[in-house]
């Protein structure tokens, strides 16, 4: 009996310290800075990377998110996906606001995550949550939706990989032909500096494959919990212990970040997993 007790007592202890330190750490953000070494790069550049927004806010009107980026100097930055979170009846007020007032600064390349293509996908589910997303912000923002644009200044090409559902299954990888990026977004290039937003990072070695120099993902949110020697505990897959959960990994030359994201959505847990802005450096040719 006093082992139940104690057990039990265990149990609420581990819940009570999750609760509290997700409260705490979902309202802070941190800052993740990598650095890349490229001669296909014509000069050193610096861009700011967000993903898994989930239209969570910090700060009134994200304030102390946009004051947190206009602190690091971007270039320009990339959005790796789910800006808004793919549930009936939600609305994307909070990333329009988010994109439109840092395309006021900056420029903003955008990529879609799974909670985009499933609202665009069902919009009998998803009403015009998808659309209204979309309208909001074409205007000021260059959405990359299997489409691709070259930046000359650095000889840089970013390219934005709208992935089908099927990738994006729970509990089994589903297996991508070698041929589907190519025919999807065309052949990577062989003399510029290729970008990949590629909103699952599970397929890193299709992405190199393909000829990503940088993959940027998310979706895994950090694994939720982020445990010393282990690593991220859980993906959105349902899958323990994730491969790529956060930071910067390697196939030969070819290169991924992945981000820990900013927002969460069905469980709102992180743990040792702090919001991430990410800073990207790539120096160029010496």
């Amino acid at each position: 009996m006093t082992v139940i007790w104690l057990i039990v007592v265990l149990v609420v202890v581990a819940v009570l310290f999750v609760t509290a330190e997700s409260l705490r750490e979902n309202r802070c953000i941190s800052v993740s800075e990598y650095t890349i070494h490229s001669d296909k790069v014509k000069k050193d550049i610096r861009f700011a990377v967000i993903a898994d927004l989930h239209s969570a806010e910090f700060g009134e009107n994200n304030s102390r998110l946009i004051e947190k980026i206009d602190g690091q100097k971007p270039a320009f930055i990339i959005v790796a996906g789910d800006l808004i979170l793919g549930k009936p009846e939600q609305r994307p007020d909070v990333a329009v606001d988010l994109i439109n007032k840092l395309a006021d600064k900056y420029k903003v390349y955008i990529g879609k995550g799974n909670h985009e293509l499933r609202t665009s996908n069902d919009t009998e589910l998803y009403g015009s949550l998808w659309k209204d997303l979309y309208e909001g912000t074409k205007e000021k923002a260059l959405w990359l939706i299997n489409e691709d644009i070259y930046i000359p200044e650095y000889n840089v090409r970013i390219y934005g990989l709208d992935m089908d559902r099927i990738y994006y299954k729970r509990f089994k990888k589903t297996y991508m032909d070698d041929r589907y990026i190519k025919e999807t977004i065309g052949p990577a290039g062989s003399e510029t500096y290729d970008i990949l937003i590629a909103h699952n990072p599970d397929y890193f070695p299709e992405y190199a494959g393909w000829g990503a120099d940088l993959s940027l993902s998310g979706h895994v949110h950090g694994g939720m919990m982020i445990l010393p020697f282990l690593g991220g505990i859980v993906s959105p897959a349902i899958k323990l212990f994730p491969r790529y959960y956060k930071g910067l990994y390697s196939i030969g030359d070819r290169k991924m970040i992945v981000s820990a994201g900013l927002g969460c959505h069905t469980i709102k847990i992180r743990v040792f997993n702090k919001p991430d802005l990410v800073m990207v450096k790539i120096n160029g040719k010496r």
